[in-house]
């Protein structure tokens, strides 16, 4: 495919700019450019051809099966992007009086409701923009919590099949991790967690079902050891798509969660961004979320800045408003009896190409997983074959690979997702191309080394592209 630069002729154009109507102002000499910029020169109909050629070389969730694990890349429905562009939600400014946004706040405090049943807890904030600020606001809440009741507590406690965002978030809030082992089982250990729950540590965060894909069974003995010691407990909620409808972080003695509003609810997240992060929290932490927090009275939204022991703003405005309105447009259509069906649809997915895959690949945990599932792939090195290999190569039947080498606790690991928005023919094409992959890997070996092999750009070197970055094109 050429590049844009490539198809550019001098003097071609693809827009017709309206007259000024407004008085011209010359600017500066400082100001203006010594040199006219680089920039193709195109008609309309090559940009829109280019472009749509463009986007249909990369691989999308629109396009085909994406079963990326821990990220949970499920189909964006497209009344999510109707009801997102309305133009008054799209024209609304952040600093507009109240009483002309009313619809704008009733939607996130409507939000903020749902939210706040799905999980059983008492208060939310909208702000955080992703699910890593969403821990971060998370444990920052606590360190407040703490430092109110004048408790100098050092240290958070993490799995060690956590997601690499939370000793970040630890650290940023102002703690220090400690890394909590698995047991042989793939879940927390409890007599780990009983040692190292001392009175210098503020809690536990913990992803439930965890990055293996597996539910803590053991999560009321988990928060009561992290409670007795005057810990609080912290749920990522990034795997919340297991549990929609079937259990409630609250009821299971979360103090807070955080939610992937860009994952749980369908909204797109692909190429990094955007998404939010809400947390919700119990009453006892209400007083710390951010401000300003959405209040209702009379049926007036207003934003109540009131809260004297707020950890403060941690971004500008109120949220990224947009993906709540595609979030809740996807929770109004699903409705409550819907949340249930996704995670089962979601469960029975993953339940199923684990179960169809475990003789091929290594199944390093056995059992039942809940809706992501964790193969190894370290079987194939008796082949000379890795798991890169396997991911390289499922390109070539244009299926995004799962994720790989994480959870970092399983060797050569190929993380699973199907979502619940695949149908039982998308699931069984992945599965049997799975399987060929696997008998390829004993029979003919260099296919995967070498793979892939239809795509626009073949294996890059990896460790040269991160060195010598090129991110912009020169003549």
């Amino acid at each position: 495919m050429e590049l844009i630069f490539e198809i550019s002729r001098p003097n071609r154009k693809g827009y017709s700019l309206p007259l000024c109507d407004v008085t011209e102002v010359k600017l500066s000499p400082d100001f203006g450019r010594k040199n006219p910029a680089r920039l193709p020169e195109l008609s309309e109909p090559e940009i829109i051809r280019h472009f749509v050629n463009l986007s249909y070389l990369n691989h999308h969730v629109d396009k085909g099966f994406y079963p990326l694990g821990s990220c949970t890349m499920k189909y964006n429905p497209k009344i999510n992007e109707e009801t997102s562009r309305y133009p008054g939600f799209t024209h609304l400014h952040p600093l507009q009086p109240e009483k002309t946004v009313q619809g704008a706040l009733k939607l996130m405090y409507e939000l903020g409701e749902i939210l706040k049943k799905i999980v059983n807890l008492d208060a939310i904030t909208l702000q955080p923009a992703a699910g890593a600020q969403g821990e971060f606001t998370a444990i920052s809440i606590f360190k407040a919590y703490f430092k109110k009741k004048g408790e100098l507590r050092k240290y958070i406690l993490i799995p060690d099949s956590a997601h690499g965002t939370n000793p970040a978030s630890v650290h940023f809030s102002g703690f220090q991790p400690i890394t909590l082992s698995s047991d042989s089982g793939g879940l927390i250990d409890l007599n780990k967690l009983n040692d190292l729950m001392t009175p210098e540590v503020a809690g536990l965060m913990l992803t439930n079902p965890n990055t293996l894909g597996l539910f803590e069974k053991n999560i009321k003995a988990i928060s009561e050891i992290v409670h007795s010691k005057g810990g609080l407990l912290y749920l990522d909620g990034a795997n919340l798509n297991a549990l929609l409808g079937i259990v409630r972080a609250g009821d299971l003695g979360f103090d807070a969660v955080h939610f992937n509003l860009h994952k749980t609810f369908s909204t797109p997240h692909g190429g990094g961004g955007p998404g939010s992060g809400p947390v919700a929290v119990r009453k006892e932490l209400s007083q710390f979320l951010p401000v300003p927090v959405i209040k209702e009275e009379n049926n007036f939204y207003y934003l109540d800045y009131e809260l004297p022991d707020s950890i403060g703003k941690v971004q500008s405005f109120y949220g990224n408003f947009l993906i709540m309105v595609r979030a809740y447009t996807f929770l109004k259509m699903i409705g409550e009896e819907g949340l249930k069906e996704i995670s089962k649809s979601a469960i029975l997915n993953a339940n199923y190409i684990i179960q169809s895959l475990k003789e091929d690949y290594y199944l390093p945990y056995p059992g039942f997983c809940m809706h992501e599932g964790v193969l190894s792939g370290r079987n194939l090195k008796d082949f000379g074959v890795k798991t890169l290999d396997v991911a390289k190569r499922l390109l070539d039947f244009e299926i995004h690979a799962p994720t790989i080498y994480f959870p970092l606790i399983v060797s050569e690991a190929l993380m699973i997702e199907p979502t619940e928005s695949e149908s039982i023919e998308s699931v069984e094409k992945f599965i049997n191309i799975m399987k060929r992959i696997r008998r390829e890997a004993e029979e003919n070996p260099e296919v995967l080394k070498s793979a892939p092999h239809n795509t626009p750009v073949r294996r890059l070197d990896e460790v040269k592209a991160v060195k010598e970055l090129k991110l912009r094109w020169k003549g």
